[in-house]
């Protein structure tokens, strides 16, 4: 039977799903976690690792922030009592981090994209978001040329 760890050893994650596109579509300043409001046939639906982040996005309303268009998978054996697959689910933050992002999404254009979703040491979901600005087509082509230069150069130096 495995340790849990303590809040003085190194933080426990079980990542659940990520959104690889993400870092390539847009250029993030900032990362916060934030808790979820789920479901019970959500989380169970999480605990078989049936969720998708990739179309996700995180928009203000009534002063709260939410997620949309995350999929998490209808649980088999919820039965009538089964989620709707991308319903909004609402976003639990510290007001002060809520303020600072709708400040920032407001006035710079930012966005507020999910980068991952993952159960922590206490076994809580948590969504790990990111402020971010949409990265232009000649940015993500300086991108890649910048990672494939580092894998050659890493490939040269093993010789």
């Amino acid at each position: 039977m495995s340790k849990k760890p303590t809040k003085d050893e190194a933080p426990y994650k079980k990542i659940i799903a990520t959104n690889r596109k993400a870092r390539y579509d847009y250029a993030i300043e900032e990362t916060f976690e934030a808790g979820i409001m789920l479901t019970g046939s959500e989380v169970k639906s999480l605990r078989n690792s049936n969720a998708n982040l990739n179309d996700g996005f995180a928009e203000v309303k009534d002063e709260a922030l939410w997620l949309h268009q995350m999929y998490i998978a209808p649980y088999g054996n919820a039965n009538r009592w089964n989620h709707e697959e991308r319903r909004p689910r609402k976003l639990l933050l510290h007001r002060r981090e809520i303020d600072r992002l709708i400040g920032k999404v407001k006035a710079k254009g930012y966005t507020i994209i999910p980068l991952s979703l993952y159960f922590n040491a206490r076994n809580y979901v948590k969504v790990e978001i990111a402020l971010g600005k949409g990265k232009k087509n000649y940015d993500k082509r300086e991108t890649e040329k910048k990672r494939d230069w580092q894998r050659e150069k890493e490939r040269l130096l093993k010789r």
